[in-house]
């Protein structure tokens, strides 16, 4: 490929999803529903076809592709380069992006039809996309940054997309109030990175610790630091994983794209990309192992009473992206990135399963109000079980061999953190097999005007689910252990990348403990089946659970939200309305009225002298001179 051809590949496959935004602000009012929605899907399909090409080129050269568009700024030593940079990590990336982002737009098609913002509503997808292939596709720290606030403010815009609606409005101030915490972290290590390195360029960082050049340790600490800061606000981390959940008001397309292929990915890929810098900070391995372990089980029990089927997966989410970086604590850089693959793929899958559901059943979300679907949507229950055999951990699914590598590497460390790890995987079978249950097993619980329009998904929303089923069930092939004559394809891939750990176990330990892992998998599974299958046994009320206190601490998410308003939202509209009612209306109103009343005082005054009469103004013109020569004479 020539190398004019290959410079413009990567700035095409950007530009190609900005496109189609900037177009519905042109001519988007003017387009059918069938116009609009093929437009903008076709821009992500050809961006993601653009990056197949990139991908084939990077892995048959084994060399990055770098492209410096122009000096974005250039002010004495602070210098950054609008530059893009297409490496084994970052061409992955793309292709995850624009592939499960590619087939989120074309099930929108189906699922949106009708909606009074259907145009709308495929720009901001448009948008999302250019601006997380800015975050990954940026070869310095500022360009990646802005891709990151770029996709928070698609995220408000999306999920606070059905604006009618207040409760609506208010998932969205939280998630992008909640996201700009860790952002303001992420902020303060980037000035960090800049003062440490003086660049933002994540070659010339690179080079200069493999030199051993300005390596503070306790600096390189407090950055790491701010970075996993930032990462916990877009990764949804404890404490600032609470704008996830709340993300479900938004359309269900939406919670496919942030859950899935773009916003929550960020996080695990910024502290990849940084991978030299975390190698160099073993206190915040530590932290970041101890936060995404207990992120996963705390998550996952939350998910144990939620009965909107929305809501379990997002709990879900937030579990399985604790998982990913509790590999990242254990330096399992390889395994982390192989779960956010694979967890793409499933966790996709399964969001737009929910919302074949939901289409299906007209917008009914509470699992207790379903049950016995498998009969109406026969093709949606088959995608929908694969993608919870694939996240339960179930071989030959792709989530084995993704959690089997974390578990792995978990056992290298302690093994009492496998014990823990293996745990959170439980909690993900027993809450999974519960939903699948409920929804497509037992008795109908719908009522008698709902289950008489029971409809399966048109073909258009169908066809990405049937993708991403395959997915969900080969995925796992890219990184297949030695364990089983494997080659691990995808960490050898990102090896110039990303360090890889050589430390490992030994075959009969792995299969003793794959074993183990199994058997646990299908004794929990059997208690599932047993009790919301054989027993029938419906998920409880809310009075029922009120009336059982784990129950209702499960179900009240461990009032986290309730903490916080106590002790920070509260607080500050307090201090505000304090505030409001002494400065503001004593000392700042005092200021602005009192400036217009002496406005109109001196004015008064001062317009008393215009009274037309010449005289007087000779007069006033003599005493004015006179003052002036009084003065000359006093200096002289």
């Amino acid at each position: 490929m020539s190398s004019d051809i290959l410079h413009n590949l990567p700035v095409v496959a950007l530009l190609l999803p900005l496109i189609g935004f900037l177009g519905y602000l042109w001519y988007g009012r003017w387009l059918s529903e069938k116009q609009a929605g093929t437009l903008a899907s076709s821009w992500v399909v050809v961006s993601f076809i653009l990056s197949v090409v990139l991908f084939f080129e990077v892995l048959s050269t084994g060399t990055a592709v770098q492209i410096h568009l122009f000096d974005w700024i250039n002010t004495g030593k602070f210098q950054v380069p609008f530059a893009l940079q297409v490496d084994q990590l970052s061409v992955i990336m793309m292709l995850l992006i624009t592939g499960v982002g590619s087939l989120i737009h074309i099930y929108s098609i189906g699922y949106m039809h009708g909606d009074a913002g259907f145009n709308r509503f495929f720009s901001y997808l448009n948008l999302f996309i250019f601006f997380m292939l800015v975050l990954v596709m940026a070869n310095n720290y500022v360009l990646m940054f802005a891709g990151w606030e770029g996709v928070g403010l698609c995220s408000y815009l999306l999920i606070g997309f059905w604006y009618k609606n207040h409760d609506y409005n208010a998932a969205a101030n939280k998630a992008f109030i909640m996201n700009r915490i860790g952002d303001l972290c992420l902020l303060f290590g980037l000035f960090m990175i800049f003062s440490q390195f003086g660049s933002f360029v994540y070659a010339d960082i690179n080079l200069q610790i493999s030199n051993n050049v300005a390596i503070n340790t306790t600096v390189i600490t407090g950055i790491t630091l701010l970075l996993f800061a930032g990462a916990t606000g877009k990764s949804a981390q404890l404490p600032l994983y609470t704008w996830l959940p709340d993300a479900m008001a938004g359309p269900t397309p939406v919670s496919a794209l942030i859950h899935a292929a773009t916003m929550v990915t960020a996080g695990i890929y910024l502290i990849i990309r940084s991978n030299i810098l975390f190698a160099l900070a073993p206190f915040t391995n530590d932290i970041i192992m101890i936060v995404g372990l207990t992120t996963a089980i705390f998550a996952g029990l939350i998910a144990f009473k939620q009965n909107d089927i929305k809501k379990v997966l997002a709990y879900s989410t937030v579990s399985q992206l604790g998982l990913m970086f509790f590999a990242l604590g254990l330096g399992a850089y390889g395994a982390a990135f192989f779960h956010l693959l694979t967890h793409a793929f499933f966790k996709a899958l399964l969001f737009l399963g929910a919302g074949s559901v939901i289409h299906g059943l007209n917008g009914e979300q509470d699992i207790r109000n379903m049950g016995g679907l498998k009969r109406y949507m026969k093709s949606t229950h088959i995608v929908f079980l694969i993608g919870v055999l694939a996240i339960i951990a179930l071989p030959p699914f792709a989530g084995f061999f993704s959690k089997d590598n974390i578990l792995t590497a978990a056992f290298i460390k302690s093994p009492l953190l496998w014990v823990m790890a293996l745990i959170s995987g439980l909690l993900t079978v027993f809450y999974m097999l519960r939903l699948y249950f409920v929804v497509f097993q037992g008795k109908e619980r719908m009522d008698s005007k709902v289950a008489s329009h029971i409809h399966e998904s048109p073909m258009v929303m169908l066809l990405p689910l049937f993708v991403l089923a395959i997915l969900s069930v080969f995925g796992g092939l890219m990184n297949i252990p030695e364990l089983f004559h494997g080659t691990k394809w995808l960490e050898n891939f990102i090896t110039p990348i990303v360090s890889m750990s050589d430390v490992h176990l030994d075959h009969s330990t792995e299969w003793m403990l794959l074993g183990f892992s199994l058997v646990a998998i299908l004794v929990v599974g059997y208690i599932a089946y047993h009790k919301y299958v054989r027993s029938s046994i419906v998920p409880e009320s809310e009075i029922q659970t009120d009336q059982m206190p784990l129950g209702r601490l499960l179900k009240d998410k461990f009032y986290v939200d309730e903490l916080y308003n106590a002790i920070i939202v509260k607080p500050i509209f307090s201090i505000s309305k304090m505030v409001m009612s002494f400065f503001e209306e004593k000392v700042i109103h005092q200021i602005t009225n009192g400036s217009g009343q002496l406005t109109l005082f001196l004015s008064g005054a001062i317009r008393k002298t215009q009274n037309g009469f010449i005289s007087y103004y000779l007069f006033a013109m003599a005493l004015g001179v006179l003052g002036i020569l009084t003065i000359f004479i006093i200096l002289s």
